[in-house]
């Protein structure tokens, strides 16, 4: 009797795990119709990892399909809108490569802008994405500069070149703390965009709660515990006789 019992749990068990399996079992040889369908039904469930999946599948078996180049504009505002950006602006330069007629690449680029612009919610963070995002709305001055996106890249631009300058002083603070003035005067005396009037600029607010971690970028909350003399940096390097301490 115990054996008939092992058998048929035995049996349940392979019943069972196969057609789990089958689940997964990778669909191919499809028309584009039908991955065109599973691509919108997986943004519509919001599984954009499993849209990505039927994307490959669609390129890969139908790299000719007039339905690619509204599948990649899709998935690209998808990623965006999912606060994404890298992978939106994968997307962004796949279709401008492939698949963008001139008036279709100006929306694209503009499109890759708003995706640097946006992932930058602390500026204080990524000199390099932001040095990035205003070359790229630079060149999307130039070359469109009839663009109906024309103003709303200006005003990005703007506001990056601020947020360049915030960075810019940032840095500059921190080398003052070890007694590196030259230094900070070197990224003090950076000012892109000499139409701005740097002196009427305010200073953004640290929210309170990121403040308690990582200061305003004028000091930070441990720096009552740092005795005042001068750090080993400072000390073993050549010093400006000129420079007040």
């Amino acid at each position: 009797m115990q054996n008939r019992f092992r058998v048929l749990f035995l049996f349940i068990g392979i019943v069972l795990f196969f057609s789990a399996c089958s689940k997964d079992v990778e669909e191919y040889n499809k028309p584009a119709v039908y991955w065109y369908g599973k691509i919108i039904n997986s943004i519509a469930d919001g599984n954009l990892d499993k849209a990505d999946d039927y994307y490959a599948s669609l390129q890969g078996e139908h790299i000719g399909s007039p339905l690619l180049p509204q599948a990649t504009m899709i998935l690209a505002i998808s990623h965006m809108y999912n606060e994404e950006y890298l992978l939106s602006e994968h997307f962004l330069d796949e279709y401008v490569k492939r698949y963008a007629n001139e008036n279709e690449r100006e929306f694209a680029e503009f499109l890759k802008i708003k995706a640097k612009y946006l992932s930058l919610p602390n500026p204080r963070r990524d000199q390099v994405l932001i040095q990035d995002a205003i070359k790229s709305a630079e060149a999307f001055k130039r070359n469109y500069p009839r663009s109906e996106y024309y103003a709303l890249v200006d005003s990005m631009l703007t506001k990056l070149c601020l947020s360049e300058a915030a960075l810019n002083e940032t840095i500059a603070l921190l080398y003052d703390r070890v007694d590196k003035h030259k230094s900070a005067q070197y990224y003090r005396d950076i000012k892109p965009e000499p139409w701005i009037k740097w002196d009427e600029i305010e200073r953004a607010n640290t929210p309170w709660y990121r403040e308690w971690f990582e200061g305003d970028g004028r000091a930070s909350w441990y720096g009552f515990m740092i005795p005042d003399t001068q750090s080993v940096v400072s000390r073993n390097s050549i010093q400006d006789d000129n420079s007040t301490k």
